[in-house]
């Protein structure tokens, strides 16, 4: 049954559309299960009934035709309750019902599996027997495991064929079906159309595109396979004295392939049909590469390997003849597997007005790049069907890490307002620039910024950030191919100590491993995140913490703003060992001459044995500052990076603001101040909160501080100490999120709401 399954996978992966996947389906699963019937019901999400899609064994012309409601017929009852039905008479059933012309009278025994694909009900998976029998464990075992695998391919190709349709098919509804998720990198809303950037040379992401001019495609594709041809003979003869002449005789194979006759006359006459040289080379190399994985030899299935180094190799070839000046539209949606700096320098910072990526979380430093430029971004998003964004429209959301594909006229009218909605806000923010966070009762707030890169610097400056609470020493790291020197790094400091002088500067020590890699220096784990990270690479290196830390230091000479924090700590022993390193670091400048004094040395509380130690780590170190994004994701056990259980990541949970407060009650037991620096700090739900919390400093993204500066404003000192009353017996996420959310609302701040829900 696994051969089965894999067989069945691979097929379906293959087809190239909805309904050849369903068509496969259904008469490989009647196949393998020597079934007499075997049939596919999807959910239309418009009309909420169950479309009869395809079948082998009951009345195709009825394909299409017709759909059960969730309360008619076996079918009905399956997807309702979600799970499998096993009927040795579906007759006898009460909630059994004919169709007219369909021809199930014949059969008796009935077996359904629902088909869902995260959380969402895609439609149901039937088998049919004439006999009276009730369906064995393994059959039923079977067919449910198929409707799990497939439910993912199924969300998959439905998503394609609502894109090549270039409309939502259920548009009437208000939901398209063309909608993706991922991880929100960036807040914002991007409108705009698609332009794709792909890697060098991967077959697997080239997209069909109709060629401008076949006779110059013909001629780059022939002048590639020559260059490929020269470099394989090249190659055939430095090799020719140590090899034997079995071995040898490959480099003919593959020149074989290559010849007219074989592969390359099949992409010819693609070009010549109208795709594009790179369009036909992926589409036939991929076709054979398939056929060959699927061989049962397995001297047969390597060769896949042979066809696919030789296709990539004249793709780069061709890649390489026709790179030329891109003209990207006004309004540039930039879509990629994974993106990079270099690739977003290329594009005019007034036409690029959203990201969307593959690969990232939202520590990559595409998400980085994002948050300094300011651009919305949704990153992650796994079921990116790549090849058939390009010429799209497209909304990225990312308020809410979502990706809306042709959306139908009022969600994009929807969405265009709610981006007119946010310029107007700036613009009515932008007075509060230059004013200091208050309540409405006059209470000052002290609200700082996180920073990584220089625009954040610039930025945080002009929206009145009064002063540093994190600074990411690692994004210097991140965008270069080597370790920063201790005097590139003592620049790159001295500048944000310059900047926001004489305010302090929270430089967090480098925080590598988890969703952050940096490529010279890799750290390959099963389980990262539980991995080599933040303080415990540093303490085991530390020719790279104390390189860091006297850097730090000599930048600090003559300013002295200068607060050290310590990441991923969970014992004293990590911070009195850290202690230790930098006052030998302290002494070593000073004795080079320096003049910087000893900075204050902080702990981050980002993980569920710190929040226990919060009391003893705040005696021992100079203050406290909470990772609220790290230490939502390891209270909750949820990876922040994994769309699929994104929902489950709930900063607002009980248990995490419950962490909270005993953390600000531990610091101010020992008279230390406590920040906060995640992403919560930012949220204008939870800002109120924090402050009637007691947190002493709010350290959020720059794009934040405006909006939360208004969001104060609107509470008195009693009011937040109320609201933090009224929510000491929740027990829900939801539930807190309602009151917060009705809490703003009641003070005309319902603008912000959106942030934390879709239009």
């Amino acid at each position: 049954m696994l051969e089965v399954l894999r067989r069945l996978m691979q097929a379906v992966n293959d087809a190239d559309s909805l309904e050849d996947a369903l068509t496969l389906i259904v008469a490989q699963v009647r196949a393998a299960m020597h079934t007499d019937v075997c049939t596919i019901y999807l959910r239309d999400k418009r009309s909420q009934k169950l479309i009869f899609r395809a079948t082998e064994g009951l009345n195709s012309d009825k394909v299409g035709q017709f759909g059960l409601g969730f309360d008619e017929g076996l079918v009905g009852w399956v997807a309702t309750r979600e799970e499998p039905l096993n009927l040795e008479d579906a007759s006898a059933h009460p909630q059994f019902q004919l169709v007219d012309g369909l021809g199930e009278e014949a059969f008796n025994a009935f077996l359904g599996a629902p088909i869902v694909h995260q959380r969402d009900l895609l439609g149901v998976l039937v088998v049919q027997q004439g006999d009276h029998r009730r369906f064995s464990e393994d059959e039923e075992a079977f067919l449910i495991t198929v409707s799990a695998q497939l439910a993912g391919l199924i969300a998959h190709a439905e998503l394609a064929g609502a894109i090549d349709s270039r409309a939502a098919p259920h548009a009437a509804a208000g939901d398209s079906a063309a909608r993706l998720s991922g991880v929100a990198a960036c807040a914002g809303i991007g409108i705009g159309t698609a332009a794709w950037i792909s890697p060098h040379a991967d077959l697997q992401t080239v997209p069909s595109r109709q060629a401008a001019d076949r006779v110059s495609e013909l001629k780059a594709f022939r002048a590639a396979l020559a260059a490929v041809r020269s470099d394989i003979e090249q190659v055939a003869q430095n090799l020719v004295s140590e090899l034997g002449p079995e071995d040898h005789a490959l480099f003919g194979v593959y020149l074989n392939i290559l010849d007219d006759s074989v592969l390359g006359g099949e992409v010819a006459a693609l070009i010549k049909a109208g795709e594009w040289a790179q369009g036909a080379l992926s589409q036939v190399m991929l076709r054979h590469i398939r056929h060959f994985e699927r061989m049962e030899h397995s001297y047969l299935r390597e060769r896949a390997v042979d066809v696919r180094d030789l296709g990539t190799r004249v793709l780069g070839y061709l890649q390489d003849a026709s790179r030329q000046e891109i003209d990207y539209p006004p309004r540039t949606i930039l879509v990629a597997e994974e993106l990079t700096a270099s690739t977003l320098g290329e594009i005019p910072r007034d036409r690029l007005a959203g990201i969307v990526s593959m690969r990232g979380s939202a520590n990559s430093h595409t998400a980085i790049l994002a948050r300094a430029m300011g651009i919305p971004a949704v990153v992650g998003v796994e079921d990116l069907p790549l090849k058939r964004l390009p010429d799209q429209q497209l909304v990225v959301d990312g308020y809410n890490g979502r990706i809306y594909v042709n959306p139908h006229a009022d969600l994009l009218a929807r969405f265009e307002l709610l981006l007119a909605e946010d310029a107007v806000l700036l613009e009515e923010l932008a007075p509060l620039a230059n004013e200091a966070a208050t309540t409405s009762d006059g209470e000052a707030v002290s609200l700082w910024v996180n920073t990584g890169v220089a625009a954040d610097v610039q930025r945080g400056k002009e929206f009145g950030a009064e002063g540093v609470g994190l600074y990411r020493t690692e994004v210097s790291f991140l965008l270069r191919d080597r370790f920063p020197s201790e005097e590139e790094q003592r620049l790159l400091y001295r500048e944000q100590l310059e900047a926001f002088h004489p305010a302090p500067v929270t430089m967090r020590t480098l925080d590598i491993g988890g969703d952050k890699a940096l490529p010279y220096f890799p750290i390959e784990e099963s389980n990262p995140f539980l991995g080599w990270r933040g303080i415990r690479v540093t303490l085991d290196h530390p020719e790279i913490f104390l390189t860091q830390v006297r850097a730090m230091l000599k930048a600090n000479e003559g300013l002295n703003n200068l607060r050290i924090l310590l990441p991923m700590v969970t014992s004293i022993d990590e911070l009195r060992a850290a202690r230790v390193l930098i006052q030998r670091c302290h002494e070593e400048v000073i004795t080079e001459g320096f003049s910087s004094s000893s900075p204050d040395v902080g702990v981050m509380i980002e993980v569920p044995a710190a929040v226990y130690l919060s009391a003893p780590l705040a005696e021992e170190a100079d203050f406290l500052s909470v990772g609220s994004n790290d230490l939502t994701q390891y209270l909750l056990a949820v990876d922040r990076g994994n769309a699929r259980v994104a929902e489950l990541y709930q900063a607002l949970h009980p248990a995490v603001l419950a962490a909270l407060a005993h953390i600000v009650k531990a610091a101010h037991g020992q008279n230390k101040a406590v920040s906060i620096c995640g992403e919560l700090a930012g949220d204008p739900r939870a800002a109120p909160l924090l402050v009637a919390m007691g947190f002493d400093h709010l350290s959020m993204n720059a794009g934040s501080l405006l909006m939360i500066k208004r969001v104060l404003s609107a509470f008195s000192r009693g009011e937040l100490s109320e609201l933090m009353s009224s929510l000491s017996a929740l027990r829900s996420a939801q539930d807190v999120s309602q009151t917060l959310d009705t809490a703003l609302a009641e003070r005309g701040l319902d603008r912000f709401l959106r942030r934390g829900g879709a239009p």
